[in-house]
């Protein structure tokens, strides 16, 4: 017996280093994307360097907690983070994910401060309150984890379903409950997502098929607007049926799959990120040769869905990308005709991390920003503090990503519209209107400290 135990540990650990050897080889192909032309990284600045190093490390430290995770017992933890940022992430929210397995039934249960503004009401005074705005949606695969933008083809996957604070029940406590199952069961009433969704999709002999996708994550965005009185919520969930039970001890096999994941994952999501940019979104030259970028320099695009990309169901997105000497900067204004649900603008490096916005403000969203007497939101985007309150900080980086998002739990009868203008440094005063409040440095440093006390909250580890 023992010398049996022998042979099948010795097999095991031949297994497992494999697996390891395996692990460490994609994490070093990954490594290529920081500065091999062929993987389409940014221009190769000392800053852009580190912060792509550090964008690496970021990959593997939430990859090793997504490939950990158990689709028969699943947690929510967070997709995204100041430790593990990507995609040209929104620094108003808090992106969280669950494995699933979509021929299972799920149950949510949360809980939630004050909620009276999801149904459009006035918060109560003085309270404590939800997330600005919440919506919780089933994807049939993670975004990038192909690493190709292959996977952009439509008919490549889907989301079981989609519901978000506009129309989720919530009880009179805070209280609420969301079942996700592959179909409504009979009789039942209250929150439900879907984990199977149905799609036709033509084929290129112009034939048309039906394809069946089952969800593989639940994938919940919180977003903020009032950092200072605004809270997480409270959740849990569990695959129905599983409570008081327990997985199975680890087994190799599970293990050397775990380890070939994450170094799968990380180099799949390094160059996904890099080709999109790149080719999608044409940061650095017109790929199509249609004589434009998608991502125009110093200006942005029009207010478009990003779903098609893997973005937010209910997002208008609006980006661009800003390029600036030290004594220049950008005139943003911003008309939105029908207000949304949520709104902000910030800004991101070139890997697509969103900046430093506990420490800066590079980001400002529709609870912080100032509008003028003429309804425009007008901001502006500088390497120095022009003494304005609408001022987004670049952190003095030279060129990065400009970003805005609108949602909308309802697509709007008309769309926001935006004007950008270059000028030099000295010239911004004389842009702005008269009535364009100061805000002094006292001032300025307070605000900063409300962004940190909030992104301690709202990123707690303890």
């Amino acid at each position: 017996m023992k010398h049996d135990d022998e042979a099948a540990a010795g097999k095991a650990g031949a297994m497992l280093r494999q697996a390891w050897d395996e692990l460490i080889a994609q994490l070093a192909a990954a490594r290529d994307a920081i500065d091999d032309p062929q993987r389409h990284p940014p221009p190769g600045s000392d800053r852009n360097l580190a912060e792509g190093y550090r964008y690496w490390l970021g990959f593997v430290y939430g990859t090793i907690g997504r490939a950990l995770g158990n689709p028969l017992y699943p947690v929510f933890r967070r997709a995204i983070e100041p430790l593990a940022k990507s995609t040209i992430d929104n620094a108003d929210a808090v992106y969280l994910c669950a494995p699933i397995d979509g021929e299972h039934s799920y149950v949510l249960r949360g809980r939630a401060g004050d909620t009276r503004h999801w149904r459009g009401e006035p918060p109560a005074p003085g309270a404590r309150k939800a997330p600005q705005y919440v919506i919780f949606e089933t994807p049939s695969r993670f975004v990038g984890d192909s690493g190709s933008i292959a996977e952009l083809r439509p008919g490549t996957a889907a989301n079981g379903g989609v519901l978000d604070s506009s129309k989720l029940e919530v009880g009179s406590d805070g209280r609420f409950e969301i079942l996700f199952a592959p179909a409504r069961p009979d009789g039942h009433r209250g929150n439900f997502i879907p984990t199977k969704a149905t799609r036709r999709r033509k084929q290129p002999d112009g034939s048309v098929e039906t394809a069946e996708f089952t969800s593989r994550w639940i994938v919940l965005r919180e977003i903020f607007h009032d950092w200072e009185r605004e809270d997480l919520l409270d959740l849990e969930i569990v695959r129905a049926g599983s409570e008081g039970t327990h997985p199975p001890p680890l087994d190799p096999e599970q293990a050397a799959a775990q380890l070939r994941r994450v170094g799968e994952w990380v180099k799949h999501q390094m160059f996904y990120w890099n080709e999109f940019y790149a080719v999608t979104l044409e940061t650095y030259e017109d790929r199509n040769h249609d004589g434009k970028r998608f991502m125009p320099r110093n200006d942005l695009n029009p207010p478009n869905p990003g779903v098609a990309f893997g973005g937010q169901a209910t997002n208008l997105y609006a980006g661009g990308v800003f390029e600036l000497a030290p004594d220049e900067a950008l005139l943003i204004e911003v008309t939105v005709p029908i207000e949304p649900a949520y709104s902000g603008f910030h800004l991101a490096n070139l890997w697509g991390e969103s900046l430093d916005f506990a420490n800066h403000q590079s980001s400002l969203n529709g609870f912080q920003v100032e509008v003028d007497p003429d309804g425009v939101r007008r901001y502006v985007v500088a390497h120095r503090d022009p003494g304005i309150a609408n001022w987004i900080d670049t952190t003095g980086l030279p060129e990065g990503f400009l970003a805005l998002r609108w949602t909308y739990s309802e697509k709007p009868a008309a769309l926001p519209t935006t004007r950008v203008v270059k000028l030099r440094f000295e010239e911004i005063r004389a842009h702005l209107p008269a009535s364009t409040r100061l805000v002094a440095s006292e001032e300025r440093r307070e605000r900063i400290r409300i962004r940190q006390a909030h992104v301690q909250r709202r990123y707690r580890q303890h």
